[in-house]
């Protein structure tokens, strides 16, 4: 059964620019570049995949800031380096090294995806429901929204837990199973994403009045409002009234937070598509030296890199 590793670009490289004091000989911040590229190459060398694949983020997705126009807007700027005050926080160093960390990649045997007015969460989605179902997935984030992908063919490492999260690994932490994961974060909200959900409702108030949120078994968004309302008429709680009061809310957030492909217009998906007939990526390490030559990187190990993908792809057949 094939192996995918699948990589959420910006938010694997947003940690690593912003924890990662790195600098090339020019004096010039590449921390984003170095924790990004030994993060992947560590993963592969554990996880062995038959193909890897890093999907970036490209604008955002237009569909559902149409739906929701507040989506994702903060109060203010998100500062890009949080933990280094000596290192400068600028955008011009981040685009420079994001530019040139895809660039670095684009000579590795990986798959690379940036489909344009669209999220990397609704590419991955698409990949894990459809694309590559049938493959065993990890996907590499600290992003909750994937939470839902969660199955016995995929998991997620957690950069910021520093574990594999699985579905027993859900349901410990929020006593929710995966399968109902997007519907507990549709009533709950989340503010990362300025998503508000119902007033007063946290997880905790959903497993304790509604247990089939635990199940395997889909609960679905009809048959949770109903049983709000059958549980509210029999209780009288401001939490429980709250969910239904703010029931178009939980409604419209579902359409914002499901993974699936209803963000996804035609032309997108095809894009994502075409990557995938391409059966052979670029490998070129003299290109990649170049690049690190050209930049005044010495602390990237380009040899380790490529030495891992080889030694995969021989153990695993391919060429």
């Amino acid at each position: 059964m094939n192996r995918t590793l699948i990589v959420d670009g910006l938010n694997l490289f947003a940690r690593h620019y912003a924890a990662h004091p790195a600098m090339n000989s020019n004096g010039a911040q590449i921390g984003g570049i170095v924790g990004f590229y030994y993060a992947v190459i560590e993963k592969v060398e554990k996880f062995k995949p038959h193909t890897t694949v890093i999907v970036w983020e490209a604008g955002g997705s237009k569909r559902k800031r149409d739906l929701y126009s507040d989506y994702k807007k903060k109060s203010r700027p998100q500062r890009l380096n949080r933990y280094y005050d000596d290192i400068p926080d600028t955008m011009q160093n981040r685009n420079f090294q994001l530019k040139l960390l895809i660039s670095i990649f684009d000579n590795l045997p990986v798959k690379q995806i940036y489909v344009e007015d669209c999220e990397a969460d609704d590419v991955i989605g698409y990949l894990c429901n459809y694309k590559l179902k049938s493959d065993i997935k990890l996907i590499i984030s600290s992003d909750h929204d994937y939470y839902q992908l969660i199955n016995e063919k995929t998991r997620i490492w957690s950069p910021t837990l520093k574990a594999l999260v699985g579905v027993d690994k859900v349901i410990d932490r929020f006593g929710i199973h995966p399968e109902n994961f997007c519907l507990a974060k549709c009533v709950v909200g989340d503010p990362s994403d300025n998503i508000k959900g119902a007033k007063g409702v946290g997880y905790k108030t959903l497993t304790k009045h509604f247990s089939r949120f635990s199940d395997e078994q889909i609960y679905t968004l009809e048959a949770f409002l109903q049983d709000a309302g059958v549980i509210n008429h029999e209780k009288n709680l401001k939490s429980l009234q709250s969910i239904l009061d703010n029931a178009d809310t939980i409604k419209r957030n579902w359409r914002l937070v499901l993974l699936d492909m209803q963000n996804l217009a035609h032309s997108q998906i095809q894009k994502i598509n075409n990557i995938f007939q391409n059966k052979h990526e670029k490998s070129d390490k003299m290109g990649a030296m170049r690049l690190l030559l050209q930049n005044g990187i010495q602390n990237l190990n380009i040899e380790r890199g490529f030495l891992t993908f080889k030694v995969n792809n021989l153990k695993d057949g391919n060429n």
